[in-house]
C-alpha cells in the first residue's frame, strides 16, 4: 500500500458541559487520503470511485459531483487568497459496504515546505446539508500544532443545540521517521457568550491502509458509518430524555463555505 494512504485508529469524544452535562466516547477508525496520489490508494479490499469493503469516492467531498476532489480545494483556497501549493490531505471515514456518514472531515493544505497553512472543515448534518469552515491565520502564518482558529457557528447540526454562537478548531499531529502522521488529533469546542456549551475531538493512532488493518477494522467495528448514525440518533434520544431544549433546523447559509 502506498504512503498515499493511512488508517487511523482512534476515539470521537463529545462532553457537553450545559444545560445538562452528557458525555460519550467512541471507538473509531479513519482515514488519511493524499489527494495528488489519490489515484495509488487501493487494495484488494479498499476502492476508488468503485463499490467494495471499503472505499473512497469523489462524490462524497468537495464539489459532490464525483470530480476530482483536488482542483476544487486548490480553487477555493486560491479564491480566497490562501497559498498552499504543497500537499492536500483529507481526513475521513471510508465508505463501508457502500455507505457513509461524515459529520466532519478535514482538509489539511500545505506549502510545498511542508508548512500546514490552512484547513478545512467539512460539516455534514443528517439532514443530507453541508457546509465549510475555512480555516487559516489572518496574517498567512503557518498553523502550528495547538493554535486557535477560530469560526461563529453558522451551521446547524443538532436540533438539541442553538445556531449562535462560535467554534475553536485546534489540530496536533506526531510525524513518524517516515515523516509520516502516527498520531492526529483534531478538537473542536463549540461556546456561546455564556462560555463553552461542548468539547468534541476525534484522534487516532496511524497505520498502513492494507488489507490486514482493513480487515481488523471491519471486524472489530463492523459497519462503522451505519453505526454512527444510529448513534447519533441514540444520543438524541437521550438528550430528549433528559429534556434539553430542542430546536428547529433553520435554513442553511445562503454561502457553502464560512471563512
Amino acid at each position: 500500500m502506498s504512503s498515499a494512504a493511512r488508517l487511523f485508529f482512534g476515539h470521537v469524544l463529545h462532553r457537553r458541559l450545559r444545560p445538562v452535562a452528557h458525555q460519550f466516547v467512541y471507538p473509531v477508525y479513519f482515514c488519511l487520503l493524499s489527494l495528488s496520489a489519490i489515484e495509488a490508494v487501493g487494495s484488494a479490499l479498499f476502492s476508488l470511485n468503485r463499490f467494495n469493503l471499503f472505499s473512497f469516492h469523489f462524490v462524497d467531498h468537495g464539489a459532490r459531483d464525483g470530480s476530482h476532489p483536488l482542483p476544487w480545494i486548490r480553487d477555493l483556497l486560491h479564491q480566497n487568497g490562501i497559498v498552499a501549493d504543497g500537499e492536500i490531505s483529507l481526513q475521513c471515514f471510508p465508505r463501508v459496504l457502500g455507505f457513509v456518514f461524515n459529520p466532519v472531515s478535514f482538509w489539511f493544505c500545505e506549502r510545498r515546505s511542508g508548512e500546514l497553512v490552512a484547513v478545512l472543515a467539512e460539516v455534514s448534518n443528517t439532514f443530507g446539508e453541508h457546509h465549510n469552515y475555512l480555516l487559516a491565520h489572518a496574517d498567512g502564518r503557518p498553523i502550528a500544532d495547538g493554535d486557535v482558529l477560530e469560526s461563529a457557528k453558522v451551521f446547524h447540526v443538532s436540533p438539541f443545540m442553538a445556531l449562535a454562537g462560535h467554534y475553536r478548531f485546534r489540530f496536533s499531529a506526531r510525524v513518524g521517521l517516515d515523516g509520516l502522521a502516527s498520531w492526529r488529533l483534531a478538537r473542536i469546542d463549540h461556546g456561546d457568550a455564556a462560555g463553552d456549551l461542548l468539547h468534541t475531538a476525534i484522534s487516532g493512532r496511524a497505520g498502513p491502509l492494507a488489507s490486514a488493518p482493513l480487515l481488523r477494522a471491519f471486524f472489530a467495528y463492523p459497519l462503522l458509518t451505519l453505526l454512527a448514525v444510529a448513534r447519533i440518533h441514540w444520543q438524541a434520544l437521550r438528550l430528549w430524555h433528559k429534556r434539553v431544549p430542542f430546536h428547529r433546523k433553520p435554513e442553511p447559509p445562503l454561502e457553502e463555505t464560512t471563512r
